[in-house]
């Protein structure tokens, strides 16, 4: 249906003093509402229901080139290999400090134990300190401050060295 055939459905339903007519063509639905009497304004509602498209099957050709890592991305990759990560237990804001006048937990360089607290985590109203796993010197803070975390997501990396 075009845009012409809209406008004349419009201007037909306008003339014959129904007030709302709604049309069903397929995946297409047209909704058009006049005021009446009282108001000669016309308003027509448009939607289209996306309909969902067959699966097309990758073609996967016989012979893939290799691809080769450039050295720095082997290198970093092994070395962050060695450390520990903490990972977030839960969904939420990832917030430093235990509060905004306080120093942070860790630096990066700070060593810690098993158990001493790292972060805070809030979650609906809720702060949850996050403690850590190992023993070890903190090498990485993966995540700003402030800034909202998933569950699993990295936070830390630590040498347990």
């Amino acid at each position: 249906m075009d845009i012409k055939e809209i406008q004349n459905l419009i201007k037909f339903v306008a003339k014959s003093g129904a007030s709302e007519v709604k049309l069903e063509m397929g995946d297409i639905k047209i909704t058009i509402k006049t005021g009446g009497e009282e108001s000669r304004g016309e308003m027509a509602y448009v939607q289209h229901i996306p309909m969902q498209q067959p699966v097309q099957q990758a073609v996967v050709p016989a012979v893939q080139p290799t691809e080769s890592k450039p050295a720095s991305q082997d290198s970093a990759a092994s070395e962050d290999s060695k450390y520990v990560t903490i990972k977030s237990p839960m969904i939420g804001t990832f917030y430093r400090k235990p509060s905004p006048d306080k120093p942070a937990f860790v630096e990066v360089g700070s060593t810690v134990k098993a158990g001493d607290p790292l972060c805070v985590i809030e979650a609906m109203k809720l702060f949850n300190e996050i403690e850590s796993e190992v023993s070890g010197k903190i090498v990485k803070v993966l995540v700003d401050d402030s800034s909202p975390v998933e569950f699993d997501q990295p936070l830390f990396l630590v040498d347990p060295s």
